[in-house]
């Protein structure tokens, strides 16, 4: 599995894995109708935001001590270190302030049980607790481990068509990245 740590077209960073995205399992016989939509609904979210979600949650799967993170190697050593630290603590405090949000709702959202048909409400809200919760633990654990950053041309040649403002060489660019990396829909997550 690789990681990534790139701009995208409004040059906010972006981490994501060559996983793609995938659906929460979780096994409860009784509620399995609404956890079957929660997790539909929960599939609705924006690429960028559940890919990279997903991809702080697949830390607590790695067993080595060092990851490998490739970037565009527009900035030195030093800064890319320092940009992604700063990332990760934001990141954190973020989730952080997610989950308190998420905490205050559940209860609100058990009164949506006394209306008829399932409580999707309840089940969205779960599904999104359970993804902040991973991605959190993610966080921490990353924060806690060595990275090893690895520039790549192609990464630069994204970030060099976004400082040049060349939309035109978007595509061409994302698709080549795709390939290379299969990771898919990738202007999802870069691009609008």
């Amino acid at each position: 599995m690789k990681f990534f740590f790139v701009r995208d077209y409004r040059h906010r960073y972006r981490y994501f894995s060559t996983d793609p995205v995938s659906q929460i399992q979780i096994k409860f016989s009784r509620w399995k109708g609404i956890w079957e939509v929660a997790k539909k609904k929960l599939m609705l979210l924006p690429q960028r935001i559940l890919r990279q979600e997903q991809a702080f949650g697949r830390i607590l799967k790695l067993d080595g001590d060092k990851i490998q993170i490739l970037h565009s190697g527009y900035l030195d050593e030093k800064k890319i270190r320092t940009k992604f630290y700063f990332f990760l603590q934001r990141q954190r405090t973020k989730h952080i302030l997610l989950l308190i949000g998420e905490t205050i709702l559940l209860p609100i959202s058990g009164l949506a049980a006394l209306l008829p048909g399932p409580n999707v409400f309840f089940g969205v809200l779960a599904l999104l607790m359970i993804t902040h919760w991973q991605a959190l633990r993610g966080i921490s654990r990353l924060i806690k481990k060595e990275y090893e950053f690895i520039p790549s041309p192609l990464f630069e040649g994204w970030e060099n068509a976004l400082e040049s403002k060349n939309s035109d060489n978007f595509p061409r660019i994302l698709d080549n990245i795709s390939k290379k990396y299969d990771l898919g829909n990738i202007r999802a997550v870069l691009w609008k």
